[in-house]
């Protein structure tokens, strides 16, 4: 049996990071959260991720540092979903390489869309 997709949400609103778990983990995801960019790095060392959901305004390390941290530590790096709130997501996803992007204020269905047709697109 295939285990299921592991998803790491990063976001330093523990409110958001409980929700998204919670509907994600009733969706069969496995899920692991970090409220800040060095608490993420340290989760990827321990399991690479099969997508990353990313706040990208985060105290200690911002969602932009610890992209470009993922990618110069680790050749496979997961894809990304930046997550924010700022006025120009689309343009906030580009910068770091995100394979989508999700804007702030979201509904709970947007991010199970967006994580399933990530997760589908990158299955083996």
């Amino acid at each position: 049996m295939t285990p299921p997709p592991r998803v790491l949400v990063v976001d330093d609103d523990e409110d958001i990071l409980e929700l998204i778990r919670f509907v994600l983990e009733g969706e069969r995801y496995t899920v692991v959260t970090a409220t800040d960019g060095r608490t993420a790095l340290a989760a990827v060392a321990t399991a690479m991720p099969d997508l990353i959901l990313l706040d990208m305004k985060m105290p200690i390390m911002d969602g932009k540092q610890f992209a470009e941290e993922l990618r110069r530590l680790h050749d496979q790096a997961a894809p990304i979903i930046a997550v924010t709130a700022a006025d120009d997501v689309r343009k906030r996803a580009l910068e770091i390489g995100a394979a989508g992007w999700i804007a702030k204020p979201f509904e709970l269905a947007d991010v199970v869309r967006a994580v399933g047709a990530q997760i589908s697109m990158h299955a083996d």
